[in-house]
């Protein structure tokens, strides 16, 4: 194979890109429900727990798929931003979009937390959305203002570093420094104070204000596997070896540091966004190895549907009840099967939103934001 062969074309839309976006949106549209109704059939302990939330330190599953959103929205920003601008698109145009775009996620989030239908009395304004929204800005900030490689590192270092500072050396009144817990961090401090309306966490915000600063690394993180990815000079094998590299160092500094700075998604510590962006370029490695170098792809289309229109499916699977309208139809072949027909009512909830997201992907319809 020659090295031309290699190559991979800055314009070209990377498949393993919406695959892993997809593979990451089942999790949160049915893929977790799932797994935890074949845990509790086969008696998989394990699995069940992967699927839940480590109630606060700790690493499990499921607190890999937000920043891996997150880190897979920035992987695509050099491939629309960082191009707008090799075409002379003014930078500050590029960034008043972003900025839109973060105040549309902003509000689209208040819709998922129901805000709009309870009230804003006591409403959440925090959200997953609107952490996604803020950490994609700050980063296209950086990227569309701060153009050279190195200096997304440095950037990256000091979101890092900064935010350890924070957490561990500032003290909250009448705690202190580096109390890590849901009652000291000085996270939960900062939302009770500046925060409107109701926080998730009674006395923090899992998205609250420090938490969604501090994601802005892993989206910056992503920036640079999208960079290395779009780069025409380096062949396949090389964005892989970079990719691979970088995620298994991230993975050995944040076990290191964690002897003393705890892995915690629920305040986005430092050693969390390490641990998680490490894993995240793995995966990207890994999609990317097998999708669009060795170009085994039929086994990825299920998920390319549903990454193709991420946003849309997040929202519908939250304001349309998929159970009950699967039920409706064929609850019938469900009654008979007893403790299965809950099982079967899972998997024709998933056809359902992925004919749903197929659809729209033969008539070309996608929800952008």
């Amino acid at each position: 194979m020659t090295t031309k062969s290699l190559r991979t074309e800055p314009q070209k839309r990377l498949e393993s890109l919406d695959a892993l976006r997809g593979f990451d949106m089942f999790w949160i549209t049915g893929g977790g429900i799932l797994s935890i109704a074949i845990s509790k059939m086969t008696g998989i302990e394990w699995m069940e727990t992967q699927m839940h939330h480590a109630q606060w330190a700790g690493f499990r599953f499921e607190d890999l798929i937000f920043p891996l959103f997150m880190f897979i929205a920035g992987v695509a920003i050099p491939f629309s931003i960082k191009t707008k601008l090799e075409k002379n698109v003014p930078a500050n145009r590029l960034a008043w979009k972003a900025f839109k775009r973060m105040l549309v996620l902003v509000v689209l989030g208040i819709l998922y937390n129901g805000t709009f239908q309870n009230g804003f009395e006591n409403g959440r304004i925090a959200s997953v959305l609107g952490q996604i929204g803020i950490g994609y800005f700050f980063a296209s900030m950086i990227v569309i203002y701060f153009k050279s490689f190195s200096s997304r590192i440095y950037w990256l270092a000091g979101i890092l570093a900064g935010f350890g500072i924070i957490q561990l050396l500032i003290p909250v009144p009448g705690i202190g420094a580096g109390v890590l817990t849901p009652e000291g961090c000085i996270n939960g401090y900062i939302d009770q104070i500046l925060l409107p309306g109701r926080l998730h966490g009674g006395t923090f915000d899992p998205e609250g204000i420090l938490c969604s600063l501090s994601a802005t690394g892993i989206t910056l993180m992503g920036t640079i596997a999208g960079n290395i990815l779009r780069k025409r000079q380096t062949t396949d094998w090389q964005k892989i070896g970079y990719l691979a590299a970088t995620g298994v160092g991230l993975i050995i500094l944040a076990l290191v540091f964690s002897t003393f700075y705890p892995i915690i998604k629920k305040c986005w510590t430092s050693t969390f966004n390490m641990l998680a962006g490490g894993i995240s370029f793995l995966l990207m490695a890994f999609f990317y190895l097998v999708i669009d170098h060795w170009k085994i792809r039929g086994w990825a289309f299920y998920f390319r549907i549903i990454g193709m229109n991420s946003i849309f499916v997040y929202l519908f699977t939250r304001i349309i009840d998929v159970q009950y309208i699967t039920a409706f139809f064929v609850g019938w072949l469900a009654k008979p099967m007893g403790d299965g027909g809950d099982f079967f009512l899972l998997i024709g909830g998933l056809a359902l939103v992925w004919l749903v997201l197929y659809y729209m992907y033969k008539k070309k319809i996608f929800l952008r934001v």
